[in-house]
């Protein structure tokens, strides 16, 4: 039996240090298996004479020996390790690196802030569908701003602040007075003065990296009841920081630590982070906030292990695929078949629905995603597939198209699409009701199709008459009888949905039903 690869990504930040295990099998598919996290408050470890002491340099070293017994006992082959802005800041940098590298048996690479920024930049691209914006990496000692358009990175700086130095330097008593977040406002606007092109491209989201984003994300979603338990890819208006820009501040230490979605070992760094954050948004004109839940250990991973794989397909379809990968579920000529039926069935009813190329982007991931749930059990499969599909990370789709992806893929009939509309109403439209329906009918014929797993069917062409059928025109090879009885069972509920008579019509043998 083939031993899937495991490779460990180490980020030493200035904050936290940090252990992803990644799993590469032999399809190509990846995923995390496991994140190990030490507290480390290196730019707060600095001393006056801006060095690292020695007590500290060998607290890393326990850190990064005891992760690599870690990635002894998962089987990890390989471990990359990268080191930010505390360590290159630091004046005996080299004497660190030296010691890091010879006691921990790890080889660690020293990033400069060129490298933070377009590193992060790589893990950010390759999991958001966004063109153009701001990308900021809030770190504990170091803040990278970057410009993308196009989908490429144009320029970027690393401003030597972040929210652990910001603390040491401006609140060490965690008290934050109108006075002391003046100043912090006034250190990022002098370091921007010396990079005009931060003020040049107003109008631009302004997506966040790092746990200060991550933690303000999830207080928003907390105050909101949020549905959806995730992050990555999460949008939030400028009012909405603005709310938390006031009220953060406002609270002393103690209550700070029990703000519901605050992770209690940032009570102390968040508001200098937000501060941070808020300032430059306000610099770089920005129209909204984005949560990235990928960055610089996504990046790494991606720099050493996927740059050279071919990326043919959208970003949510490279995802979906990746996923199908580790949990192979269904032929996956039957699956391929499925997808290309739904696309055909969605284009030939265009003129009726109007739907987007989004929205065919939904159908078309749902469709390769039907049987996800199989994974889990077959029996009742389709309530897994939901499970499965809303609570992954599908790179490229938003959190409404997310649920529509997971909703259509687990389609039954049109009364249990109302309870997920409830349950998901602070995402979901109202009119997500009807589409889910629609995506679900579509779904559901196109799998009806090749109901046997054979591809005893081919659908040559759909096309709709007259606004009163929707003929299919199919060849088959021997006995589509299964075929057939499915397509007859679905005729009914299809008519329903679509106001549409559903024929078909076998030109290999001449068969007319339905």
């Amino acid at each position: 039996m083939e031993i899937n690869r495991r490779i460990g990504i180490i980020d030493i930040g200035s904050n936290s240090i940090r252990l992803v295990v990644y799993e590469i099998n032999s399809l190509h598919a990846y995923r995390v298996i496991g994140e190990f996290k030490q507290s480390a408050r290196l730019s707060q470890k600095i001393g006056a004479d801006n060095t690292l002491p020695g007590d500290e340099i060998d607290r890393i070293v326990r850190m990064l020996r005891h992760f690599r017994e870690i990635c002894d006992a998962n089987g990890v082959s390989e471990i990359r390790a990268a080191a930010t802005a505390a360590i290159r800041n630091a004046a005996n940098s080299r004497q660190i690196m030296t010691a890091l590298r010879e006691q921990s048996g790890i080889d660690v690479r020293l990033l400069s802030g060129e490298d933070e920024a377009r590193i992060g930049f790589l893990g950010m691209i390759h999991s958001l569908d966004v063109e153009d914006g701001w990308l900021v990496d809030i770190g504990g000692g170091s803040t990278e701003i970057s410009l993308f358009l196009g989908r490429r990175l144009v320029s970027s700086v690393s401003f030597p602040f972040g929210a652990v130095n910001t603390t040491r330097n401006y609140a060490p008593d965690g008290h934050f007075s109108e006075d002391t977040l003046a100043k912090i406002r006034l250190m990022v606007r002098q370091a921007a003065i010396g990079e005009p092109w931060i003020r040049e491209h107003p109008g631009l989201p302004l997506i966040g990296l790092g746990g200060t984003i991550r933690n303000l994300g999830k207080i928003n979603q907390k105050k909101l009841k949020y549905s959806l338990p995730q992050t990555h890819n999460y949008p939030m208006s400028a009012q909405e920081m603005e709310e938390l820009m006031h009220w953060l501040p406002s609270l002393p230490a103690e209550k700070r630590k029990k703000v519901d979605g605050l992770s209690k070992d940032r009570h102390d760094i968040i508001v200098p982070g937000l501060t941070i954050l808020h300032t430059l948004f306000q610099l770089t004109g920005s129209s909204h906030y984005i949560v990235s839940g990928a960055g610089l250990r996504d990046g790494l991973f991606h720099e050493a292990y996927l740059a050279d794989r071919p990326a043919a397909g959208s970003m949510a379809e490279l995802s979906a695929r990746n996923m199908l990968g580790l949990h192979p579920c269904a032929p996956a000529a039957h699956l391929e078949l499925v997808a290309a039926n739904a696309a055909k069935l969605f284009d030939a009813l265009q003129e009726i629905h109007g739907y987007d190329s989004r929205i065919r982007g939904c159908l078309h991931t749902a469709a390769l995603l039907y049987r996800i749930g199989v994974s889990v059990n077959y029996y009742q499969f389709a309530k897994h597939s939901f499970y499965i599909i809303a609570h992954s990370r599908l790179d490229g789709l938003s959190h409404r198209e997310l649920l529509l992806c997971a909703a259509a893929a687990s389609y039954k009939t049109k009364n249990r699409v109302h309870p997920i509309y409830l349950q998901y109403k602070g995402i979901l439209l109202e009119t997500d009701v009807e589409l889910i329906v629609r995506l679900g009918t579509l779904l559901q014929l196109a799998a009806a199709l090749d109901c046997s797993e054979t591809q005893e069917l081919a659908m040559i062409e759909a096309r709709v008459n007259e606004n009163t059928e929707l003929q299919l025109l199919v060849h088959s090879k021997k006995d589509p009888s299964a075929e057939y009885r499915e397509i007859s069972s679905l005729a009914k509920d299809f008519k329903k949905v679509w106001g549409l008579k559903l024929t078909l019509q076998d030109e290999a043998s001449s068969f007319s039903t339905i």
